[in-house]
């Protein structure tokens, strides 16, 4: 037991010694060392800009640095105690030692997530392939997944926009998931989802395949510059399509905004008037043109390094099999799941984390 214990606390120590270098710790440190001297004087308030850059920067540096001197100290006072410690001691270390070692995949997890705009909530838009009511079905089986997912971590699901099928499903569907993280997990199911299993629909129970594919944005805050100028876009009103009961709408209150020199078109009918309806329309556009521009920005970098830009919304990036066999397997990672419908109830961690952890180590 105290053999296998010191075992696993030395892997413990690797990973910490790993993460000091790909964290840069000592370097971090020294950064700290003169963002407080650069505080400590007394014209650091002259540019409110510029020292709440600098204070949102020592705040990402000494949350890095605090949380790894934490964990090493912990590691340090448990091999100790370890060393001292009897049997009698065997049932509490292997506690703090369990403690410790989710505390580290905690820690991890939140380095894999440094991106920009990682901690924002994150605009879903899930479009049906070809195949009617068997993709429109499809469409609706990811939108559950993902608001079981949202829930499981509790997360708010609020619906922006659908078009339903006429049968089942959806045609498209834009939600959003507010929550801190949200666009930092949910980023690496952008692309094209596979389905295949014996229809529901289809008399003669054949095999069916279907596709949908699903865009992510992160939910832009107005303290991000980007500018939508009225003469720009074009605002259209029209009577949001419901299905009965109090709530609805006979009032053209859904709202429909075109972005003329891009031509993208974000449209928003579930809220309880036009205002709050263009409120949320506006904020999709905003998110769409964000990743416009930086897709823009990209082209334009591949065009003069030669290099081609991966093209991730046509790309297949996971597949449903329902039927002749259960399984789920993502194509980037090649991590599977044989408990398909688990993972259609929601259960997509071990995918997100997967895609995150290989994006890591490719970047």
């Amino acid at each position: 037991m105290k053999d296998d214990l010191a075992r696993r606390l030395g892997l413990v120590e690797d990973s910490l010694k790993e993460l000091h270098g790909i964290l840069e710790i000592d370097k971090k440190k020294k950064e700290i060392e003169s963002l407080q001297l650069k505080m400590s004087d007394a014209s650091f308030w002259n540019n409110q800009k510029e020292a709440n850059v600098m204070i949102e920067r020592l705040k990402s540096l000494k949350d890095d640095v605090d949380n790894w001197d934490c964990l090493r100290k912990r590691t340090d006072d448990l091999i100790e105690l370890l060393a001292l410690s009897d049997e009698d001691c065997d049932s509490e270390l292997e506690k703090e030692y369990r403690e410790l070692n989710d505390e580290l995949e905690r820690f991890k997890l939140r380095i894999l997530l440094k991106d920009k705009f990682d901690e924002a909530s994150a605009i879903l838009e899930i479009n049906s392939g070809a195949g009617g009511t068997e993709a429109c079905d499809w469409v609706g089986m990811l939108f559950r997944m993902y608001a079981r997912w949202a829930e499981e971590k509790n997360y708010k699901v609020k619906v922006v926009n659908e078009v339903r099928g006429e049968e089942a499903g959806f045609k498209n569907i834009t939600f959003i998931v507010e929550g801190k993280y949200a666009y930092g997990y949910l980023k690496s199911e952008r692309g094209v989802h596979r389905l295949v299993r014996i229809s529901p629909f289809d008399a003669n129970k054949r095999r069916h395949t279907s596709f949908a594919s699903v865009a992510v944005y992160p939910q832009i805050k107005d303290d991000v510059s980007l500018e939508i100028r009225p003469e720009d876009i074009k605002i259209e009103t029209f009577r949001a399509g419901g299905h009965g009961g109090q709530h609805v709408n006979v009032t053209d209150s859904a709202v429909r905004i075109t972005h003329l020199p891009t031509g993208i078109v974000v449209s928003c009918q579930n809220e309880r008037s036009q205002y709050q309806n263009k409120q949320a329309a506006l904020s999709v556009l905003k998110a769409k043109l964000y990743e416009f521009n930086q897709r823009q920005r990209q082209k334009e970098l591949d065009n003069l390094s030669g290099e081609k830009m991966r093209i991730e919304w046509g790309s297949q990036i996971r597949s449903y099999v329902l039927c002749p066999y259960l399984l789920v397997k993502d194509h980037r990672t090649n991590i599977e799941n044989h408990n398909a419908y688990e993972v259609l109830d929601g259960n997509i961690d071990e995918f997100i984390i997967g895609f995150l952890k290989s994006s890591f180590k490719n970047n």
